[in-house]
């Protein structure tokens, strides 16, 4: 039997207004002595936690195992001298039996008359598996926890309006199953990432967020101003250049996982507020970070096995490993290393007549970029790393070692790919200060050329570097898109509890 309570059906017979249908009930908890907004409600065993501790109990089976649980009244089915409901709380969902001989009339009365979906109770109960095998509780005692004065989303459809459960996200928690187990499912990749760090024996610190120079990153910040110091300031764009301060101040190996901001479009893989994880490593260089990262995520991916649907993606196989330039090349037959300035380059891409990538008004790095974002990233769906970057595209890493020590023009430098977006971003670390400080000169010359991206010149970084800084590994891992990818969803904002949203 479905809910017919007042709320339902008075509403439904005469359009009563549920708000007040549910405060006229409000009233009547307080009118007899009920508090509807208690202080506490202390003990409380998580559902699942029943569940497990009663698994493999027969059919029809009655046990003296006593629980208290609290949750969301989903469901409720029956009237008079017996009921049942459905509780929901973060681990999951348990059937209750309601009975008069046990509750008493003025309980049950309650329970059935003035409490409503979406409320939150306290419940007393003994476990027993019905005949039907539900495991259930006989409920012994009700504590109302908080009234719903607001109907919850359809209970058997959801909230399906994706602008109301991306503005609205705790609806969309409470209407969608789906939705919780997503950022449950979030919350164990965190905690997971950070078990493998831990346990490879790097140490969480954390940087300013507001920073009086923004770097680490070609992008365009947020700019804010302090006004006890009369002067403006930055929402960080990256961590970059302060985690290599302590490496340079002997920390060693380090991580930060926190948020970062970029004053950028919005899309199905970018939000200007994002989840950011850094590390770096002394005595390492990228082909540890590389691996170092593909032994994180397998960990992750097996950590998370059981909590998501099957997926395409092969992440505890060996990743694909390739060029920049061959990539490129072997999906447009463009050899951007052959054709090193933005006149050789823009004028190949003419000829080719491709009309996804414009090239008037482009500097080299931007063309490579366009071609690398448009013609290739899409098809990494595997797990995929690109080697071999252009110096113009990476201003903090260093030269790509070569036998005879030729200077080939590219970095030390990896991309990760997955699903057709970039996940991470890696270097060998460049610690000779000469050769940043010129690589900050060549930035603010592309500034000069209308790249409003390019990297700010930050001498105290450089005098940092001056100190004296070991051979580094550093990785940037992007936490949204790799939740994106293990959980099968197709967008940032399906991923990010309170995505920024239009007007």
């Amino acid at each position: 039997m479905t809910d017919t309570t007042p709320d339902a059906a008075t509403a439904a017979e005469d359009g009563t207004d549920l708000l007040a249908v549910r405060r006229a009930k409000l009233d009547r908890l307080r009118a007899a002595g009920v508090d509807p907004f208690p202080h506490d409600f202390d003990d409380v065993e998580p559902i699942a936690g029943v569940r497990e501790r009663h698994a493999g109990l027969e059919d029809g089976a009655e046990t003296e195992d006593r629980h208290r649980i609290a949750g969301r009244l989903r469901a409720r089915r029956g009237q008079g001298k017996m009921a049942f409901l459905d509780l929901d709380d973060r681990s999951g969902r348990i059937q209750l039996q309601a009975k008069l001989d046990v509750l008493g009339p003025e309980v049950m009365s309650r329970l059935l008359d003035d409490v409503d979906l979406g409320d939150l109770l306290g419940i007393d109960g003994t476990a027993f598996m019905s005949r039907r095998g539900e495991l259930t509780l006989r409920v012994e005692a009700v504590t109302v926890l908080a009234k719903s004065l607001r109907p919850p989303p359809d209970k058997h459809h959801g909230l399906q309006d994706q602008e109301v459960r991306q503005r609205r996200r705790e609806l969309d928690l409470i209407g969608n199953e789906d939705t919780r187990r997503a950022f449950v499912t979030r919350s164990r990749i965190v905690s997971e990432i950070r078990r493998f760090l831990d346990g490879e024996g790097f140490l969480e610190v954390e940087t300013p967020v507001l920073q009086p120079l923004y770097g680490g990153a070609l992008a365009r910040p947020f700019t804010t101003h302090h006004n006890a110091l009369g002067r403006d300031l930055y929402l960080r764009i990256a961590t970059e250049l302060y985690l290599k301060r302590l490496i340079v101040g002997g920390l060693e190996r380090v991580y930060e996982l926190g948020k970062n901001f970029r004053n950028e479009g919005i899309s199905h893989k970018h939000n200007p507020e994002f989840t950011m994880l850094e590390w770096y490593e002394a005595y390492a260089d990228v082909e540890d970070a590389a691996d170092r990262l593909e032994a994180c995520v397998q960990h992750v991916a097996r950590a998370i096995e059981d909590m998501v649907p099957p997926s395409p993606i092969r992440w505890t196989e060996p990743w694909a490993r390739k060029t920049l330039a061959g990539a490129i090349e072997e999906e447009t037959g463009i050899d951007v290393l052959a054709h090193r300035s933005a006149e050789e380059l823009a004028a190949v891409i003419r000829a080719s007549d491709r009309t996804d990538v414009h090239p008037d008004d482009r500097t080299w790095p931007q063309l490579v970029d366009d071609l690398l974002s448009k013609d290739v990233e899409p098809k990494l769906q595997q797990p995929t790393m690109l080697f071999d970057y252009p110096v113009e595209l990476s201003p903090f890493a260093k030269r790509k070692r070569t036998a005879t020590g030729e200077d080939t023009g590219l970095v030390e430098r990896f991309e990760a790919f997955a699903l057709g977006m970039e996940i991470a971003n890696a270097f060998s670390e460049l610690n000779d200060p000469d050769e940043q400080r010129r690589r900050f000169e060549e930035q603010a010359r592309l500034e000069l050329q209308g790249d409003d991206e390019a990297q700010q010149y930050d001498e105290s970084y450089v005098e940092a570097l001056e100190q004296g800084m070991p051979p580094t590994g550093g990785l940037g891992l992007g936490i949204d898109r790799l939740v994106i990818c293990m959980t099968g969803r197709s967008t940032i904002r399906e991923v990010v509890l309170f995505p920024t949203m239009r007007d």
